[in-house]
């Protein structure tokens, strides 16, 4: 074998071991888009949709949960890269757990704005429903031509209208009802019941004592504990007695010594003070208001795909 021969065979060697190396190292390399947060039924990373759009999207969703049991939510975000928008769409799925437990009633609508991609993400209750030829039809008849002039806030609204309507026609499990208050049936539940009222009872009469003094404060905070314990759905006499003692424990601690709230803040035994701002929840633009989780429901890839 001639010198030039060795060097070629080297040459060929060693660009196949770089070609296998590369590609095994090629899954390493590439980082996934994160799964967002679930914040709620419409979550826009994209800023596309308006607050007047989420919210009219998060009120049909809701209304429709609440009559039909079935969850749908709405996803939009700037790319899947360097994932393909199915198996993105999967673990958002896989993640969020649209759909109740058991019933697998949910599906997703996935938008990548920037890949000008979407789909829709069917659960396996709803493949019945809503199979892959229906799904693909909403997004070719009904989503994509909106999108394809800039309309993406009519494009989604009609697509969920469409899927609603399509899944009304699917014999599913009538909603759950409401969890309700109940009076406690055993001693833990009593339980259970006494550590928030003992506790609330203490903010309460720290809050009075400012404003009405000790007697006056206790007193009243008694009966509002009695009222909130009946508001509860706790039976009347457990409300009389979770009032009556709320007076005596208030007007123990005030006569013994207990901390106090005013205007300058709040004053423990040591004597010193705090303050603190105002709270409440927030959410940006690009999402619908909070409070709104998946049920368990399980997808198995069903669905249908589409750009624009």
């Amino acid at each position: 074998m001639t010198a030039a021969t060795m060097r070629a065979v080297r040459a060929g060697l060693l660009a196949l071991l770089l070609i296998v190396i590369t590609a095994a190292l090629a899954p390493f390399a590439r980082a996934d888009v994160a799964v967002p947060a679930l914040t709620g039924r419409v979550v826009d990373q994209t800023g596309t949709l308006s607050d007047g759009a989420v919210a009219r999207l998060d009120q049909k969703l809701k209304a429709f949960e609440a009559r039909k049991g079935s969850q749908i939510a709405v996803l939009i975000v700037p790319t899947t890269q360097p994932e393909a928008i199915e198996q993105f769409s999967i673990r958002v799925a896989e993640a969020w757990k649209i759909g109740r437990k058991k019933v697998d009633d949910g599906a997703i609508l996935l938008v990548a704005k920037n890949d000008r991609k979407l789909r829709i993400e069917v659960g396996y209750g709803l493949e019945g429903a809503l199979p892959d030829v229906t799904a693909k039809r909403i997004i070719d008849e009904v989503i994509t031509p909106k999108f394809k002039v800039g309309d993406f806030e009519g494009g989604i609204e009609a697509g969920v209208d469409r899927m609603m309507s399509v899944i009304d026609g699917e014999p599913l499990p009538a909603p759950e009802p409401q969890h309700e208050w109940s009076a406690p049936e055993s001693m833990d539940e009593l339980t259970g019941w006494a550590i928030p009222l003992f506790f609330g009872t203490l903010v309460l009469n720290g809050l009075l004592k400012a404003l009405l003094g000790r007697a006056a404060a206790s007193a009243v905070g008694g009966v509002l504990v009695g009222v909130v314990a009946l508001l509860f759905g706790l039976a009347w006499y457990i409300a009389l007695v979770a009032g009556f003692a709320a007076f005596l424990l208030t007007l123990f601690i005030d006569t013994f010594g207990g901390p106090t709230i005013s205007s300058g803040g709040r004053r423990g035994s040591s004597g010193g003070t705090w303050s603190g701002g105002s709270s409440g929840s927030s959410w940006s633009s690009g999402s619908s208001s909070g409070g709104f989780s998946g049920g368990g429901g399980s997808f198995g890839g069903g669905g249908a795909s589409g750009s624009w």
